[in-house]
């Protein structure tokens, strides 16, 4: 009864924002989606600022005070805005390889003061990204968000299938191999209908094919990252803001990696 009362209200929650995700994306002029991403960032500032040890009010306050000023400061900036981008793509390089090689969690308690900048780092460049993105065509953002969305489910249905090697034990250890490789199966066929659907070149279209499965690679360390943050503070999900689905870090852990290295990517390809 309880597993079907979860399974209801997170069936619930989806049918209810996943409309209203696509609705923003496509029908929002490009100001106005900043504005509405800018609001799902500060959300989840607020639980960054949980996983960072930040617990006054005030402390959060200013917090969330500095994520909205640096997107204030990026808004009219498009080379700041592609730089932040840039630097955020081997950042999450770097902790593709810290995750998969780390064999234990250890606990943490109190302010973590690296996290900090990190914060700002995992969450306006994303944002940057998907304005950047936008500006070209909203159907691009909708399209990163397709990939996200097969890549993640054919990850768990490949996994649950064929999954035996463990992907991150110590981080999450209900990831597997096999569903990495069923999920960038899935982001690479995405790619391929773009590339179809948009009549490219073979060049062109081979280099959509390939970000499209860097994409949905980088986007599985997003997800494992914040997992670790959350382990090691002994939480099980970044906040209940959303029924069913835990907070809203939750629901864009994977975005936040794959973003800038899909905008620069389609970017570059589509040029």
């Amino acid at each position: 009864m309880q597993v079907s009362s979860s399974l209801r209200q997170r069936t619930l929650t989806a049918v209810v924002l996943g409309p209203l995700v696509i609705a923003a994306v496509l029908w929002l002029p490009t100001p106005a989606f900043a504005l509405f991403f800018g609001l799902v960032v500060m959300g989840a500032g607020w639980e960054w600022c949980g996983l960072a040890g930040l617990v006054s009010l005030p402390q959060r306050a200013a917090y969330l005070a500095l994520i909205a000023a640096c997107m204030g400061l990026l808004w009219p900036q498009a080379d700041w805005r592609l730089w932040l981008i840039g630097l955020s793509v081997p950042w999450w390089i770097a902790q593709s390889v810290r995750m998969l090689r780390m064999r234990e969690v250890l606990p943490v308690s109190g302010l973590q003061p690296l996290l900090l900048p990190v914060g700002l780092l995992v969450l306006v460049a994303p944002w940057a990204a998907l304005v950047d993105l936008h500006r070209i065509g909203p159907a691009l953002v909708l399209f990163l968000l397709v990939i996200i969305w097969t890549a993640d489910s054919l990850a768990y249905f490949v996994g649950r299938r064929w999954g035996r090697a463990k992907l991150a034990p110590a981080v999450s250890p209900g990831k597997t191999l096999a569903g990495v490789y069923g999920g960038i199966a899935g982001a690479a066929f995405c790619g391929l209908l773009f590339a179809w659907q948009q009549s490219l070149g073979w060049w062109a279209g081979l280099l959509v094919l390939l970000f499209c499965a860097f994409a949905a690679s980088i986007s599985i360390v997003g997800d494992l990252y914040e997992s670790f943050l959350k382990r090691r503070r002994g939480l099980k999900d970044s906040s209940q803001i959303l029924p069913g689905h835990g907070g809203l870090l939750d629901r864009i852990d994977s975005l936040t990696a794959a973003a800038p290295l899909f905008a620069l990517g389609m970017t570059w390809a589509l040029m």
